[in-house]
């Protein structure tokens, strides 16, 4: 299966396994410098950095 969900809708997204058994979840993706996403269900807003980590503030800027 393959599932895909389109981005800027501010519509968040979550997946859920429902059954005993355990499943393996791949996501594809690249992390260019710059790539961000935001929780539009959570005050929450993640900014990739030239770093390799992501720097997580609430919409407004404020650290999180």
């Amino acid at each position: 299966m393959c599932a895909g969900f389109k981005a800027g809708t501010g519509d968040a997204h979550h997946l859920v396994n429902r059954t005993k058994k355990d499943v393996v979840f791949l996501e594809v993706g690249d992390r260019s410098v710059g790539d961000s996403v935001s929780y539009p269900d959570d005050d929450v807003v993640a900014v990739y950095g030239a770093d390799g980590k992501f720097k997580y503030s609430r919409k407004d800027g404020t650290p999180y």
